[in-house]
């Protein structure tokens, strides 16, 4: 397929309104997670999250859906934001910009209706998530959720526990202004560094080589509780030349309100 795969400034990108829409976005979750039915998120939370201000994002292609972006809207301590629950994108057109381009629609959604914060959460084992959080859309992570979501049928989880950090996305700060609209990287100084080995993604998938990627999981889990515990935030991200992957910690200048406490 990607040989044949459109520019992606060719693949449309806009809000799905439809029932025949949202049918379509379960269809590609289950595709891409390949999830037990008693996961996949169900048609009625698509169409709650279109009546109560959410956001089901897709990305078309002649037509056919080939991803989307679903969010929910949340408040904490008197602050609304919205919770991006899931981001899919179908095998044969990633690593194309297409899962960037539909955050960029999030943001450009959320701003005229008075959001200034975009959470979600990702797993720290997985490096094109964390490269495209933190160093291509200029989140921040300062939470370390265990074991978040508790078991789950997907077979990209490998078996281990289902640890999460969570992005903060603060859609006005200079930060994500900069990076987005200017190109401009943030700078600040590395205080701590998280690594992730590229073999993690093979170690996940095999029954002998799984408890090395159960090993990193931890080492890094208790890192980032540790660092984020002495006020750090993961502010950055690094691949090598052999995909391996540096999280960057650091101190962030901007005034923010206070890291909630992750509920058990």
């Amino acid at each position: 397929m990607s040989a044949t795969l459109p520019a992606a400034d060719k693949i449309a990108i806009r809000n799905c309104v439809t029932i025949d829409e949202f049918k379509a976005c379960i269809a590609l979750q289950k595709e891409v997670w390949n999830f037990d039915d008693a996961d996949l998120v169900p048609l009625r939370m698509f169409v709650v999250s279109h009546k109560i201000g959410g956001q089901i994002i897709g990305a078309f292609d002649r037509g056919e859906l080939v991803g989307f972006a679903f969010s929910i809207p949340g408040t904490r301590a008197g602050h609304s934001y919205l919770h991006s629950h899931m981001l899919a994108v179908r095998e044969g057109y990633r690593d194309h910009g297409l899962g960037r381009r539909l955050k960029i629609a999030q943001r450009e959604d959320a701003i005229p209706k008075g959001f200034d914060l975009i959470e979600w959460t990702f797993d720290p084992l997985e490096i094109k998530n964390a490269h495209l959080n933190l160093a291509r859309l200029g989140a921040i992570t300062r939470r370390y959720s265990v074991d978040h979501y508790g078991s789950s049928s997907s077979p990209l989880q490998g078996g281990l526990p289902t640890d999460r950090l969570v992005a903060e996305w603060w859609i006005k700060s200079r930060r994500v202004t900069n990076l987005l609209e200017k190109n401009q990287p943030p700078q600040f100084k590395v205080e701590q560094r998280i690594e992730v080995p590229a073999q993690v993604y093979a170690w996940k998938a095999s029954d002998q080589d799984r408890p090395k990627a159960a090993a990193v999981q931890l080492r890094n889990r208790e890192q980032f509780i540790s660092g984020f515990a002495r006020g750090l935030a993961a502010l950055g991200f690094e691949r090598d030349a052999a995909s391996n992957g540096t999280y960057l910690l650091g101190h962030w200048d901007e005034d923010l309100p206070a890291a909630p406490e992750e509920k058990p």
